[in-house]
């Protein structure tokens, strides 16, 4: 049979180490935790670098869409223009009553107008002219529009991804709070204090992984 003093030894013994298991096994947590929000910070930085890239050749992309959209306005415009000057040649072969010089001059319509011209006389010459036909499409007006569209849509994808890097980079300052607090929690203060630090660390991690998810990836 055990005397008193071998039980109270034992209990002596055996007191702390409950409370140094437990320090071990916070720690082993931290550990745990700063590796892989670590990793997970630079995972962010690499998307956030991606996207980036996404967004710059994007602009790019419309740009030079833009770019196109213009010069086939330009031409559009020029081809309005000379055919208003041959309209304005037939209007004055018109008013002289010069038939001949009126046909000669319808000769050299050009496809676009020429067909707007017939639309316009088929229809009994409504409207002010053949110009406000919508058969009416200078050569460069299609490519235009077209150009310009593209340069709509790919400045739209560029904000939408400058948006993910911005997303991303938001994520690396939620991680780096986590950091914080789990560094916070290996500093030697009451246990609960660390127990609390160290909850508020893991919630904010598994919050910011669960928002991650949610991000498209490039890769």
């Amino acid at each position: 049979m055990r005397s008193s003093g071998e039980d109270s030894s034992v209990v002596h013994e055996s007191g702390p180490e409950g409370p140094t298991r437990q320090r071990r096994l916070l720690d082993a947590l931290a550990v745990f935790l700063l590796a892989a929000v670590a990793v997970l910070t630079a995972w962010c930085g690499f998307q956030s670098s991606k996207w980036g890239g996404e967004m710059s050749i994007a602009f790019s992309q419309a740009s030079s869409a833009r770019v196109t959209a213009t010069d086939w306005a330009s031409q559009a415009r020029d081809a309005r223009s000379n055919d208003l000057s041959i309209w304005a040649q037939w209007v004055l072969a018109t008013d002289q009553g010069d038939a001949q010089l009126a046909t000669y001059i319808e000769d050299r319509f050009s496809p676009e107008f020429d067909a707007a011209f017939d639309a316009w006389t088929e229809d009994g010459r409504v409207e002010r002219g053949p110009f406000m036909r919508s058969e009416y499409v200078p050569p460069g007006t299609v490519e235009a529009a077209a150009a310009n569209e593209r340069a709509d849509e790919r400045f739209e994808q560029a904000l939408a991804n400058n948006q993910r890097g911005d997303d991303y980079s938001l994520l690396t300052v939620m991680f780096a709070l986590v950091l914080f607090l789990t560094a916070m929690s290996q500093r030697d203060m009451q246990p609960w204090v660390r127990h609390v630090l160290l909850s508020a660390a893991g919630l904010f991690a598994v919050t910011a992984l669960i928002v991650m998810l949610t991000f498209p990836v490039k890769i």
